[in-house]
């Protein structure tokens, strides 16, 4: 691992990203194999189908999801960026693990 420096803009600019609500629900639900926008929104209860479409475009233009158009239904899948990002996604379930951070409202 490289020496970490208090503040790393780029490090923070990728927190952000991957923080924002519901982001990292919608990122594994894609990595679990959900493809269209209807199965991602069945795979992350309480989330809107507005904000849904929002963090989608984001995810796109971060380079992290792609939308394929096949006939009349569009495919969100991560590319290879975002595939890149399971490790860290198994490396927090580790430590999720380990540390028991609860969810709102399981506590």
């Amino acid at each position: 691992m490289a020496e970490l420096s208090a503040y790393c803009p780029e490090f923070q600019q990728t927190l952000e990203l991957l923080g924002r609500r519901w982001t990292g629900a919608i990122l594994r639900a894609l990595m679990s194999g959900a493809e269209r926008f209807s199965e991602i929104a069945a795979a992350v209860p309480g989330l809107s189908h507005r904000l849904l479409a929002c963090r989608l475009r984001e995810l796109i233009k971060a380079g992290l999801v792609v939308r394929i158009r096949r006939g009349r239904t569009a495919l969100y899948r991560l590319t290879e960026r975002g595939r890149a990002l399971r490790p860290v996604f198994e490396a927090v379930d580790r430590w999720n693990t380990r540390w028991g951070v609860a969810a709102p409202g399981t506590a």
